[in-house]
């Protein structure tokens, strides 16, 4: 819990959680997230590195809804100017509107549950590595 206080204040305190931010990153009007998210994954691959240790990580078959996924998740995220995790910073600093993209995250996964067992049927994994 600690941690995740943490991490919202941070998100919070460097505009991550400001919808106008968000929107000068997806117009490219403004490179500073952008870059932050380019030293966020440099900081994570030497992480992953280190926690290796040189052993390869086991390989996994890309999902079959992971190019749509990332085109719905994107779109929403381009619309509202939050990731699910962005939501709750927006919504922890008292931006009222993203209520409503917090609502729509659970009617997305909701209906993601129920589309995906009626016409998809594919393993849809696990986190578990």
């Amino acid at each position: 819990g600690l941690f995740g206080i943490l991490m919202g204040f941070t998100i919070a305190r460097i505009g991550f959680g400001d919808y106008k931010e968000v929107h000068n990153l997806f117009t490219l009007a403004d490179f500073r997230i952008l870059l932050t998210f380019a030293l966020a994954v440099v900081v994570a691959m030497i992480g992953f590195a280190v926690l290796a240790r040189g052993k390869s990580l086991p390989k996994k078959k890309i999902h079959p809804g992971t190019a749509i996924g990332g085109v719905l998740f994107g779109t929403g995220w381009a619309i509202t100017g939050a990731c699910p995790s962005i939501a709750l910073v927006q919504m922890g600093v008292g931006y009222i509107p993203a209520i409503a993209t917090g609502v729509g995250i659970f009617i997305g996964a909701y209906v993601y549950k129920h589309v995906h067992a009626r016409f998809f049927r594919w393993d849809a994994g696990s986190c578990e590595v």
